[in-house]
């Protein structure tokens, strides 16, 4: 291929999501009416205005387009009646250190451009959005449909840069990507492919949006979903499940942490410490929890202390006054955003 064929702006990570193939599920594969928040899928929050996706079952699939070996799947258990203050949308917050090449602020804002597939049974129109920041931001609104009941379709569709606001450059939610649900006339505008000023509360969709949480049993299914700067879309980013995972360990980590093996021959409910590390830099020091045991000897009380980006102290009690003394748990760190 000629040099003046290449998309040099295409090279590398295009992707400006992480987890679009839905390969890591750290918390858990599966979910029984999770209340949204980040439920499953890592970096992928199911959110909600006044309950608006009610009860709901959230999933890892294997029912894909070709190309794909995991989806997303969301079944809904009862239907949920949409008035003016509800909404229900499944968003990814993106880093605002990670998103300064798109001149956001300044006349020369780029274009992104989204593309992914879904499948629901229930046709109609979705919205989707870029969003400035968390909740409240500005936001810019545009619609896809879903044409045939049950079947895999793809969607493309690029969004104008935002010329009047710069996005900070930290690790705080600077961009937001989402797809809506269900939306409420207080959710609803008549512009699209175009930044709105923020409002309490934000535009997610239009009138035509379909309220798919009011289908008792409706499913809907995502996958592929990739975001990059460019105003035409290009094939799926695939990336390796390594790569995926660490990706992710920045904002939320599953491991065991042990103290060790250590032999006594005094003492009685004295706490033992060891030192541990995250698989990768967190992006903020995460809050920590002791979710389950995986393995003890004479000692109870697993606990977590000094937490910090990188890493930090587990400890435990003994319960003999001399022998060997070790523990084991499972625990999650969450430094999401």
């Amino acid at each position: 291929m000629p040099l003046s064929k290449i998309q040099t702006g295409n090279l590398g990570r295009r992707n400006l999501l992480i987890n679009g193939d839905f390969q890591i599920f750290q918390r858990a594969t599966s979910a029984t009416n999770p209340g949204g928040g980040y439920d499953t899928a890592d970096r992928w929050r199911s959110s909600q205005n006044s309950s608006g996706l009610g009860n709901y079952n959230a999933e890892q699939s294997t029912d894909t387009p070709n190309g794909f070996g995991n989806s997303y799947k969301l079944t809904k258990s009862g239907s949920t009646t949409i008035s003016s203050g509800m909404s229900a949308y499944i968003e990814q917050y993106i880093e605002g250190q990670n998103v300064q090449h798109l001149n956001y602020g300044s006349s020369s804002a780029k274009k992104l451009t989204a593309s992914f597939f879904v499948k629901s049974s229930v046709t109609g129109t979705y919205g989707c959005f870029l969003g400035d920041g968390t909740t409240n931001g500005k936001k810019n609104v545009q619609t896809f449909t879903i044409s045939s009941a049950n079947t895999w379709e793809k969607k493309v569709l690029t969004f104008n840069g935002d010329t009047s606001t710069a996005l900070d450059n930290d690790n705080s939610a600077e961009l937001a990507f989402g797809i809506v649900l269900a939306a409420g006339s207080n959710f609803q505008t008549g512009s699209t492919n175009s930044w709105l000023s923020a409002a309490n509360p934000s535009a997610l969709s239009t009138s035509s949006q379909t309220q798919w949480v009011q289908t008792d049993g409706a499913t809907f299914f995502m996958t592929g979903i990739q975001l990059e700067v460019s105003d035409v879309a290009t094939d799926f980013e695939h990336r390796s499940f390594a790569e995926e995972l660490t990706a992710c360990q920045r904002y939320f980590v599953a491991m065991e942490v042990s103290s060790g093996v250590t032999y006594l021959t005094n003492g009685g409910n004295i706490p033992l410490g060891n030192g541990f590390h995250f698989p990768t830099t967190m992006r903020a020091t995460p809050s920590g929890t002791v979710v389950s045991n995986v393995a003890a000897a004479n000692s109870n009380s697993g606990s977590l202390a000094q937490l910090s980006t990188h890493g930090g102290r587990y400890k435990c009690n003994m319960t003999v006054s001399a022998g060997s003394v070790s523990r084991t748990d499972n625990c999650t760190f969450d430094a999401e955003l």
